[in-house]
């Protein structure tokens, strides 16, 4: 690719990702209304967190009131960090019994306090002259970057029409169209053919776009499995155009070697795959079939580079996320992300890339991880300490998964670009 084209695909993932979530919204309310075809009463029952079908979605586990000044203890069907369900408390006000309220969290088991001080939803209900109900929801909050405000409004949008459905089978239907294998699979094709002009609009710019992406799609796969074995009883892939994919666990971590072995497991999963990839590159070129040859060592280079990368210290990135599980203090994280990345850049140099792109990639991995600072959502509680061992065994683990993509991306430089 050429540096003008680099530049431009650099440039529209920075902005892509500070629009996300960076860029300061302020206090937003998603409001959405749709006309269900049911009594005013019965939807109450089902809305009103203290109604008899309350539990329709099967959100609600358990709703009981604290006090008569609108406080009510929740208990949801998510699971907590320990397995068992989150207990919410909350404030219930502004009641029109069968036609409004509004809610406010207080307190969950699960996050901090913080995340809910701008938090507020409303629910309001009117008869229709054509018949009907016209339900409108609510949801205000604080948003810094437009991600979480447009998973609010689809979220919303969806319980609307998931209650529509309730109402006219009688059953609740899990998942939707966004979560299904098949739309997955389709924006890894979308992102597939937005990758492909920057590789060249034909048949090798095509193929080195699906290889990335199934580069990306093995990551992902390995952070699925470390999910597992930590013990969530389910895990999930979200495909997002242009930036990637995110691996998405069944309940909030545990424990800080647990975080550290889900994002070392991205890279570390793929490791696996790197020598297999070389040898049977290297098979098929002594078989004399040059073109799989080529293929598989691209896919072993690509594998290798975009597993490196992940591996930067940068504070959303794989890397970042380990050394600050593992490292004690301060001061021996500073040392090791400076460790780690002068590894990484002295690998860049050794691989053929230049001085001034490897300046430059120091420079945007620095810009995004003063994007991505502090974007992560707190905990009610602490995660559980890394033993010392646990400490060493990740360590070990990251040198190891560093060696063997290091490798990856010197052998695949070295047949690709001679």
């Amino acid at each position: 690719m050429s540096p003008f084209v680099i530049a431009v695909l650099v440039a529209s993932n920075l902005g892509l990702i500070f629009l996300l979530m960076r860029v300061p919204l302020g206090l937003r309310t998603v409001r959405l209304s749709r006309v269900v075809a049911a009594d005013r009463q019965r939807l109450w029952q089902a809305l009103w967190p203290l109604g008899k079908d309350a539990g329709w979605s099967g959100e609600i586990l358990d709703a009981r009131a604290l006090d008569e000044a609108g406080l009510v203890a929740v208990t949801l069907s998510w699971e907590g960090r320990d397995g068992r369900p989150i207990e919410r408390k909350a404030i219930l006000g502004d009641v029109v019994p069968g036609r409004s309220f509004s809610m406010r969290v207080l307190e969950d088991t699960a996050l901090d306090v913080s995340f809910w001080a701008d938090y507020r939803e409303t629910v309001e209900l009117a008869d229709e002259v054509a018949g009907g109900t016209r339900v409108t929801l609510g949801r205000t909050d604080r948003y810094r970057g437009l991600a979480f405000l447009i998973y609010r409004y689809f979220a919303t949008r969806r319980e609307l029409a998931k209650l529509q459905h309730w109402v006219v089978s009688g059953r609740y239907s899990r998942g939707g169209w966004f979560e299904h294998p098949l739309s997955q699979i389709g924006f890894a094709v979308l992102s597939a053919l937005i990758l492909w002009p920057f590789f060249g609009l034909n048949s090798g710019g095509l193929a080195l776009a699906a290889i990335l992406t199934s580069a990306v799609a093995l990551h992902e796969l390995g952070h699925m499995a470390a999910f597992r074995l930590m013990g969530h009883n389910r895990a999930r892939m979200i495909f997002i155009p242009l930036l990637g994919g995110i691996a998405i666990g069944g309940r909030p971590y545990d424990s800080r070697f647990e975080v550290a072995f889900v994002a070392l497991m991205g890279a570390g999963f793929s490791a696996f795959l790197v020598p297999p990839l070389i040898a049977a590159s290297a098979l098929a070129g002594g078989e004399g079939h040059r073109l799989a040859a080529a293929l598989l060592a691209t896919l072993a280079g690509f594998v290798a580079l975009f597993n490196i990368a992940n591996l930067m210290p940068v504070w959303k990135f794989d890397g970042g996320q380990v050394l600050r599980q593992i490292c004690p203090g301060p001061v021996v994280l500073a040392l090791a992300s400076f460790s780690l990345l002068s590894g990484l850049l002295a690998l860049g140099w050794r691989a053929g890339f230049s001085s001034g792109f490897l300046l430059a990639a120091g420079a945007i991995f620095a810009v995004l991880s003063l994007l991505t600072v502090g974007s992560g959502v707190k905990p009610r509680h602490e995660l559980k300490p890394i033993g010392a061992v646990d400490r060493l065994a990740i360590a070990a683990a990251l040198l190891a998964v560093f060696a063997i993509h290091g490798y990856g991306v010197l052998w695949a430089s070295a047949r690709l670009v001679a």
